[in-house]
């Protein structure tokens, strides 16, 4: 009987249940909290009522405007969060590298098992920030942008690399401009390493970052570049690399292809420098295509897996009439009819992460060790900075609904509601106060 409460439960958190015509305002509010953040903790959908669900949008599109203290304090228990990239690389990459040169089995092995905690404090705080801060639709905006901007922990020194890629270049950029943010992940030493960059120079082409810049970051597959287009823009960022001993950017002229060049029609004269590269992330990020790819994919995290074309055109006019404005961009997702149709109220399935950090959530759990909920994340199929591809995680119901992952998630939740995970506290293990908080005041009369 238990097990069968709970196999409820995962299916609230997977998808749907019938809509009605309109959204009832208690609806509204577990809509908006289930799209809007990772789901509702108790008591959540009496809150967000209270004030108003227009009022705690407004206030979750301004996230500096809402103490996280508390967050923030939980977070000072995590030093490497706080640690430049020259400190990391000194403190956990040298001493690898040095054992290495000695030759000294014993040492490697010791330095390598220091260097997780790099990783570990980063996988920490981003569950952490999910499931307690309530700057929820924040996290949701850092959890959609590098996806976007993927760079995968296992490639080489990256996992170095990502605490500053995470906090310097996608978390102070997700409200602002996306040619600031676009530009802040082309000056990336992480994704210039992950994408091969530094290995690209004149006569020595490496069009990995070229192509998936327009592929996957703005253009989008169908954005009417060719593959010379993808061969001169690999030239033009030749000399973009990093300084592998301190992991920051650098631009070193002597490897930059100093001829003429022509991208998207775009002539360069020979003799250019950096400002080719520069050029070419404003030209790239304002182009319609890209307005057009933004707006599908924000649409596709938002509101549905196949989102209306009205609403994606829509969109990508606000893109463009902002000048890329990211808080406005996804304000008009949120305004929009489609957003609040009944067709999309809990048709969407969650990703693991988004299961996951809800589930957690919904108990009132108290997570004291975040790691097994790590591990969790890897056995249900999404592991934190573990998209292999450029690509990042699909956000479509067809990747996560296969048989052996939706059995991951049964057995997550009976292991959270029996208080079978290190570290992690259910606050509610009452299978239907569990699924009445996972589902909404309206799943109990179901």
């Amino acid at each position: 009987m238990r097990r069968l409460a709970l196999a409820s439960i995962a299916l609230v958190l997977l998808a749907a249940l019938k809509p009605s015509s309109q959204l009832t305002e208690p609806q509204r509010a577990l809509h908006a909290l289930n799209r809007l953040a990772f789901g509702p903790r108790p008591g959540d959908i009496d809150k967000v009522m209270a004030i108003g669900v227009a009022e705690w949008i407004n206030q979750q599109l301004h996230p500096e405007t809402i103490p996280d203290r508390a967050v923030e304090a939980r977070l000072q228990n995590l030093p490497t969060l706080r640690m430049t990239n020259a400190d990391i690389m000194h403190e956990f990459y040298a001493p690898i590298v040095q054992a290495r040169r000695e030759r000294e089995t014993d040492q490697i092995k010791d330095a390598q098992k220091k260097s997780r905690e790099v990783v570990e404090d980063l996988v920490s705080q981003r569950i952490i920030r999910a499931t307690e801060s309530d700057r929820q639709l924040n996290e949701v905006m850092v959890d959609f942008w590098f996806n976007h901007f993927n760079v995968f922990v296992g490639k080489g020194i990256d996992r170095f690399m990502l605490t500053s890629y995470e906090r310097d270049t996608i978390r102070p950029h997700v409200w602002g401009r996306f040619e600031d943010l676009l530009m802040a992940t082309a000056k990336s030493p992480a994704m210039l390493f992950y994408l091969d960059n530094v290995q690209s120079r004149a006569g020595a082409l490496n069009e990995n970052y070229a192509r998936e810049i327009m592929e996957l970051h703005t253009l989008g597959v169908d954005g009417g570049y060719t593959q010379q287009d993808v061969t001169e823009l690999a030239r033009v960022f030749t000399g973009w690399s990093m300084d592998q001993r301190t992991g920051s950017f650098i631009f070193r002229p002597r490897l930059h292809d100093m001829g003429a060049k022509t991208v998207l029609g775009v002539r360069f004269p020979a003799g250019g420098g950096i400002e080719e590269g520069e050029r070419m992330i404003r030209l790239l990020s304002q182009h319609p295509a890209t307005a057009n790819h933004i707006a599908l994919q924000l649409c596709q995290r938002l509101v549905s897996d196949d989102p209306p074309k009205a609403l994606v055109g829509s969109v990508a006019r606000k893109f463009l009439d902002s000048g890329g404005d990211l808080r406005l961009t996804v304000k008009a997702v949120i305004d929009s009819r489609e957003f609040w149709d009944p067709k999309q109220y809990q048709a969407k399935v969650k990703s693991p992460f988004e299961y996951v950090i809800s589930a957690l959530r919904a108990v009132n759990a108290t997570v004291d060790n975040p790691l097994p909920i790590a591990r969790a994340l890897q056995q249900i199929g999404e592991p934190l900075y573990g998209a292999q591809p450029p690509t990042g995680y699909v956000d479509k119901a067809d990747m996560w609904l296969i048989t052996g992952a939706l059995m991951n998630r049964l057995n997550f939740a009976a292991a959270l509601a029996n208080n079978q995970l290190p570290g992690v506290h259910a606050g509610v293990t009452d299978p239907k106060k569990m699924a009445l908080e996972l589902g909404g005041p309206e799943f109990q009369r179901q």
